[in-house]
């Protein structure tokens, strides 16, 4: 049997296919993820499950004109290789290679470049009715949205608004939930067809009214019993009565791995000229059996591969040293192997259980991201004392808040870059009313391979404007337990604390953790000439720039603010009288970030000072290793090294 995926170089390619040809692409796409994704790693499972989708919309649309919209863009790698992008999938995540989620500077055919999920329904609304108003040439706009991004907010706004406006846009709602079976048969396609159908889909009004019309005291009766008489009617009519009651035309359930089912329910979606969902019922992790067969456990742990963890189409066989692997290879005698540190999401997880069963009042909250924020601990130790609101931060933070107004002690642990979602209820649902919520906010700083929409590089900036609120952040994995109980042990009003993702830096984690005095840094290093006070992550680069300039014979003092809100103001003034140059390190924005609070705290205490602000470019930065991402924006010891001896150098008339 030819291949006709390497055929394919653009959409338009599949338009004179047959059914059977582009289920044969569909599964063609899908072994072609398995293969590249399982080496390289990536979103994985929620792409097997999309690859007929991908080819029955391309098929049947005409892309770029017509617009595809995907909700988040990590089900969305089919669509990449159906759109020239098939012998680039390699590169996918990778430094300068593909975006990981849908980039409107990569191709014309990435209608949007968002990472953040369901918003892919408000974008098709504002397009269609940009075409409507006569903006940009008319043409077809399908919104492709998990089951999960339903669970968010802004999704039910825009779906509300599509309604109301009567926007003929299609979304295609991929549920990968295990526990839907499609409808199938002649009953289920005539049901279609009724809904679809303008005549019949206003004969069901004139049904329920002509049953109040009845002689003989039958229409009075189905009057008086008018409502339920009407919701069964309609229920009979319509299975998606949630749909059909904010008036979107409902189709389904389709089997979403059925390229013909999907092409021909695409094509009466797209002739009825109204609001339409195609409700379609697909497999997280088709043709790949440890996701597809493995429940939600198996869905979950293959939403991402990691690199090297397929071959041959089943996972790679890890090799597992034996009991002496702490042995050298070279027969020198015993040798410990020095185990790696944990990662900062495994301690939080774990200190959080920690302080729950320190303290009752002390409540989890996640947003979707069980296992992503360590919260999957809490979850399994203490379930009473775990919740998950849903791709639905803006709840998370309400939540929250109304746990605290009864004296509980909650912790949202939401990502820094899902933070922002919920930014009027930490301002004005939390901060305004100062409410003892914790905000533990993970992959701070810049992420790696998710990119620019998951960077978490804004958070210091856009919470230190904010009155009442304390931030705080830990140099190590020892200080974040510290930092956590901090937290919980404060009753005046919110307190955000960020940590970046992956491994600490080795330090051991403290039996028992103690309160630190807000508001307080330490100096970690003495020396003269410069001093740097690192916030976070920035100290680990200030103590490595420091070690460098060392062996060059600069020896330079470095401190930990430990605290962007309050500043030590105390700590700040003495580096600064102490010092000919004073340098602030932080994983963030410059703008508004740690730097310009010391500035603004020196400036306001009349203390003139020459700072230098090492921090993150005004621009997004792109998605790559962290490594990378920090050479090329210069977060490096070694750069940062280089900037002081060259402010020294400048300050002493050198060169």
């Amino acid at each position: 049997m030819p291949n006709l995926l390497q055929r394919i170089e653009k959409p338009q390619d599949l338009h004179g296919l047959s059914d059977e040809e582009l289920q044969q692409v569909a599964q063609e796409v899908r072994e072609h993820i398995i293969t590249t994704v399982g080496e390289i790693g990536g979103h994985f499972g929620a792409n097997l499950g999309t690859c007929e989708i991908a080819v029955a919309l391309h098929s049947v649309l005409d892309s770029p004109r017509d617009k595809i919209i995907w909700d988040v863009g990590h089900q969305a790698y089919p669509h990449k290789v159906l759109t020239g992008r098939r012998d680039q999938l390699h590169t996918i995540r990778k430094y300068h290679g593909l975006a990981p989620f849908c980039a409107i500077h990569e191709s014309e055919h990435d209608i949007i470049g968002a990472g953040h999920a369901s918003t892919a329904i408000g974008y098709a609304v504002g397009i269609k009715e940009a075409m409507r108003r006569g903006h940009g040439e008319d043409a077809h706009v399908v919104a492709v949205a998990g089951d999960g991004a339903m669970t968010g907010g802004v999704a039910f706004e825009a779906v509300h608004q599509a309604g109301g406006e009567g926007t003929p846009i299609v979304v295609v709602l991929n549920d990968n939930g295990m526990s839907i079976a499609p409808n199938v048969g002649a009953l289920s396609r005539y049901f279609n067809r009724v809904r679809l159908n303008p005549k019949l889909w206003h004969a069901r009004e004139e049904v329920e009214g002509g049953l109040t019309k009845l002689p003989v005291g039958i229409g009075a009766a189905f009057e008086r019993f008018g409502p339920h008489v009407k919701e069964s009617i309609k229920a009979f009519w319509a299975p998606g009565l949630w749909w059909e009651e904010l008036d979107f035309a409902y189709m389904g359930v389709i089997d979403g791995h059925d390229v013909r089912a999907l092409r021909r329910a695409l094509r009466e979606a797209l002739a009825a000229e109204r609001p339409v969902v195609v409700h379609c019922a697909t497999v997280k992790g088709k043709g790949f059996a440890p996701a597809e067969e493995g429940g939600l456990e198996g869905m979950e742990r293959w939403h991402a591969a990691k690199p090297k963890s397929i071959a041959n189409g089943a996972p790679a066989v890890l090799a597992v040293p034996d009991s002496g692997a702490g042995r050298s290879r070279g027969g020198g005698g015993a040798r410990s192997a020095k185990p790696a540190p944990p990662q900062y999401t495994q301690v939080f997880g774990k200190a959080l259980v920690q302080e729950c069963r320190r303290d009752q009042r002390v409540i989890g909250i996640t947003a979707a991201m069980n296992s992503g924020t360590g919260l999957n601990i809490l979850q399994h130790e203490l379930p009473e004392r775990y919740y998950d609101v849903g791709i639905a931060e803006q709840q998370a933070v309400l939540f929250a808040a109304g746990l605290a107004l009864q004296g509980c002690k909650p912790v949202a642990a939401i990502y820094s870059t899902f933070l922002q979602r919920a930014y009027d209820q930490i301002v004005h649902d939390v901060c305004l009313q100062r409410l003892n919520v914790v905000f533990a906010m993970d992959r701070a700083g810049l992420v790696g391979d998710d990119g620019p929409t998951h960077h978490g590089v804004f958070d210091i900036a856009y919470l230190r404007c904010l009155p009442n609120i304390v931030l705080m952040a830990p140099r190590d994995e020892a200080l974040l337990v510290h930092m956590l109980h901090t937290a919980l042990c404060l009753d005046d009003g919110p307190v955000a604390l960020r940590y970046p993702r992956g491994e600490g830096v080795g330090v051991p984690l403290p039996e028992r953790p103690v309160p630190i005095e807000i508001g307080t840094g330490e100096i970690l290093r003495e020396g003269d000439r410069v001093a740097l006070l690192g916030y976070g992550t920035g100290v680990g680069k200030a103590l490595a720039a420091a070690a460098i300039l060392a062996e060059r014979g600069i020896e330079v003092t470095v401190a930990d603010a430990r605290f962007a809100k309050p500043i030590d103001a105390g700590l700040a003034a003495q580096l600064a009288a102490e010092h000919e140059l004073l340098v602030t390190v932080e994983e963030g924005v410059l703008a508004g970030g740690f730097g310009s609070a010391v500035w603004e705290t020196l400036s306001d205490a009349g203390l003139a000072s020459r700072i230098l602000r090492v921090g993150l470019p005004d621009r997004y930065v792109t998605h790559g290793s962290p490594s990378l991402l920090h050479e090329e924006v210069g977060f490096t010891g070694e750069r940062i090294a280089e900037r002081i001896e060259a402010a020294v150098a400048e300050r002493s008339g050198v060169g």
